[in-house]
């Protein structure tokens, strides 16, 4: 960025002009900064970036061919028939044929149609609701995403504090070998230390990098967002009492029961016979005179009456009602047994924080303020620095197994929901 040069023009315009530089200078430090990333807006990211939303625009296309056809009548017909054409005796020529051509149109009866273009419209249905629970599954691919980096944002922080750890040590360890308190060796350890150390905080950076890349993936975008480290230690969701809404899985559940009920009504419908009505013209060869014609036809529904085909339909109905009441109850059973869990890693973060990490700490303190003394051997100072990093990785495994068992009631609960892309069922 190139800014112009100041010109002599009195203390005021210079120093309004120095201060309209800093507010550039401000502005372009903001742009520069990365875009913190909340986890709704990665899912609602690649939510609408998936690329199978094309494929379903294309599945309710074909699903709207099927119901145009659902609607059509049957298609009338033309009969032609020639009698006593070269037969014996009177008739071995064509002077005496008759001729008849006819008109025929099948109508249905029993509401038919209505009973098609109903199993239509819940198979379109049916279309969408898997679509959903397609978006469903990738945004909790995503959540389930954006945790692990949360935590790998987490580990890289405590493979920095080893770090720290680490190098205080060595330079403790240093001052002494130089003044001939502690072996060569011990520099040559602490020296070791730190090395590890800095390879595991290269290797933590570079995990995080790399799930972030992932997450990017979904939506074909830049790594160019931070995540916020307060949400990993956000516990609220243990004592609040989560919304059930309707999830895609009930959803889908529902259509599944419509689509077995229509089909009830249309296999009903076709216990009602369809006659077939006709009209024509029949001419007499032999005296070239004409007449008209008209008749019909109706099956007798004497033997098939497709009972068998209803019994079905009921059956596979009832069956999705029970499906339906079931699921239900285990989602239930599950978020019922998932709050109570939440509440016992709430705790015991809780009291790590409170009992556990301040004694390490200490203890820490105690030990390299011994060992400046002699009191303790540069082994005693890793070890009390071991158990303190070893405390903080239990707190982050408690807080990732709260944060996915959270992230688990919120699918059963069916809070991302309302994130899901509108599916257009025209």
């Amino acid at each position: 960025m190139t800014f112009p040069r100041l010109r002599p023009g009195g203390a005021k315009t210079t120093a309004l002009r120095v201060a309209g530089l800093s507010l550039v200078w401000a502005i372009s430090a903001l742009a520069l900064q990365a875009e913190t990333l909340p986890l709704s807006v990665a899912m609602t990211r690649a939510a609408t970036a998936d690329p199978s939303l094309s494929a379903q625009a294309q599945r309710l296309r074909g699903a709207g061919g099927s119901l145009l056809q659902a609607g059509v009548k049957p298609n009338p017909r033309l009969d032609l028939q020639v009698e006593n054409l070269l037969g014996s005796q009177p008739y071995g020529g064509i002077d005496r044929t008759e001729t008849t051509l006819t008109y025929q149109q099948t109508l249905e009866r029993g509401e038919k149609r209505q009973a098609r273009i109903g199993v239509v419209r819940a198979e379109r249905d049916l279309i969408i609701a898997n679509s959903r629970i397609r978006s469903l599954d990738l945004m909790t691919e995503v959540q389930g995403l954006w945790i692990e980096a949360m935590v790998a944002e987490a580990e890289a922080g405590l493979a920095q504090d080893r770090l720290t750890l680490s190098r205080q040590a060595q330079t403790e360890v240093t001052r002494r070998v130089k003044a001939a308190r502690d072996p060569l060796f011990a520099g040559s350890l602490a020296d070791s230390d730190v090395a590890q150390a800095q390879i595991a905080v290269d290797q933590a950076r570079q995990k995080v990098d790399a799930l972030k890349a992932q997450l990017a993936a979904y939506w074909n975008g830049p790594v160019d967002f931070d995540l916020d480290p307060a949400w990993l230690e956000d516990l609220s969701a243990a004592g609040a009492t989560p919304t059930v809404m309707e999830t895609p899985e009930i959803e889908r559940l529902r259509v599944q029961q419509r689509i077995a009920t229509a089909q009830v009504a249309l296999e009903t419908s076709k216990r009602a016979q369809d006659p077939t009505v006709e009209a024509g013209v029949r001419h007499f060869k032999a005296d070239g005179a004409v007449a008209f014609v008209v008749g019909g036809s109706i099956p007798l529904g004497r033997y098939d009456t497709n009972q068998g085909a209803v019994v079905r339909s009921q059956a596979e109905a009832e069956a999705a009602a029970t499906d339906i009441e079931m699921s239900e109850r285990i989602r239930l059973r599950e978020i019922a047994a998932i709050s109570p869990r939440l509440v016992s890693y709430d705790e015991e973060v809780r009291r790590i924080d409170a009992e556990v990490i301040p004694q390490a700490q200490r203890a820490v303190t105690q030990v390299r303020e011994g060992f400046a003394r002699g009191g303790f051997s540069y082994r005693d100072v890793v070890s009390a620095q071991d158990a303190l990093i070893g405390i903080k990785t239990r707190r982050l495994f408690v807080l990732k197994t709260f944060q996915m068992e959270r992230a688990r009631r919120e699918q059963l609960a069916g809070q991302w929901v309302p994130l899901i892309p509108v599916q257009d069922a025209k």
